[in-house]
């Protein structure tokens, strides 16, 4: 039953992301929504100026089709298994949706803001950083309201952070969000990598029995792979801020989910490479006066600038998320759950 489940949700989002590029990537284009490419980026990605943006709602439509399509089936099919799930796995199943759209709605605004007011550079960071922490705050609240004060650590177990939960998992989820939207600079990297995140989180939760957590990550992958049909390159769409940070979301509401958000740490080993990556290319700037690091940050800049083509970038990022999302699963096989 649980490989049904997760079939249909991965079915369903597929063909509906699939499905809906045939008649919004022409209406975005109709109403000239195009990707305004930035200065300091590689010169050679002028050429996809004016390609659509906002994509990303093909994907948040996408997931959500999935996963309420998923969902309600098993409750008519299985009530049993549904009914057993305890009310913190309920909040992080329905809160880790919600969180997802609200990050996916800062997308959009951001998006919005770049498309149709035509400020490059949309939201100011202090905006975009208050309203992410608002949805993490919300978030974080409802689960520890709801009584989840504490992650899974494998090999380690069951650790209690008491109120100190909230801000982790605020730092978690506004972190991860923005470490997949950073991951979002090349044709279809950020749908390749969360891909085999959420078959990753797929498989941890259907060998630990969470259904709805299950058909979350089926739903994702099936989205991703959709959204690859248009996103792939050469893209004939972007997924924008709206879709990378709605995936950033969806990927944490994977992580806590299963209650082991630590499990980013492998699974999530490209966000990571690509967040530090940026970090230590300004920290170095700064520290010595205007010295650069790396050739271009994030990292998927830098390989471009050795030479690297972008479909070997996502070959190589693709199979690194791979091994990692493999270490994932055996921690939670070998850590004691």
């Amino acid at each position: 039953m649980l490989a049904t489940s997760t079939g249909i949700a991965a079915l369903i989002a597929f063909a509906v992301t699939t499905s809906l590029g045939l008649c919004v990537i022409p209406f975005l284009r109709k109403l000239k929504f195009g990707q305004s490419i930035l200065e300091d980026g590689p010169t050679w990605h002028k050429s996809k100026q004016g390609t659509p943006t906002m994509g990303g709602i093909m994907t948040i439509a996408g997931v959500v089709a999935g996963i309420l399509a998923a969902y309600f089936i098993s409750r008519i099919a299985w009530p049993q298994v549904m009914d057993g799930e305890t009310i913190v796995q309920k909040v992080r199943f329905w809160g880790g949706i919600l969180m997802a759209l609200g990050f996916g709605c800062v997308g959009f605004l951001d998006d919005y803001i770049k498309v149709v007011k035509k400020r490059n550079l949309g939201l100011t960071s202090r905006q975009k950083m208050l309203l992410q922490l608002l949805v993490a705050g919300a978030f974080a609240a409802a689960l520890y309201f709801a009584g989840d004060r504490g992650m899974y650590i494998p090999f380690v177990g069951q650790v209690d952070f008491g109120i100190w939960y909230i801000p982790i998992i605020m730092f978690i989820a506004v972190g991860a969000v923005n470490a997949v939207n950073l991951t979002d600079g090349l044709d279809g990297l950020a749908s390749s990598v969360t891909f085999f995140v959420g078959v990753c989180f797929m498989l941890i939760a259907g060998l630990l029995q969470m259904m709805g957590v299950s058909i979350m990550g089926a739903s994702l992958a099936g989205a991703c792979l959709g959204f690859l049909i248009w996103n792939f390159y050469p893209a004939r769409v972007f997924m924008g801020d709206t879709g990378s940070l709605f995936l950033g979301g969806m990927v944490c509401a994977l992580a806590f989910g299963v209650g082991m958000p630590l499990l980013l740490i492998p699974a999530g080993i490209v966000y990571i490479i690509e967040t530090l990556s940026d970090i230590l290319q300004v920290s170095y700037f700064k520290m010595t006066g205007g010295k650069r690091l790396f050739k271009m940050a994030p990292f998927h800049h830098h390989l471009e600038m050795c030479g690297y083509s972008e479909i070997r970038i996502n070959a190589l990022f693709s199979i690194l998320t791979a091994i990692g999302c493999i270490l994932a699963i055996v921690c939670v096989l070998l850590g004691g759950r």
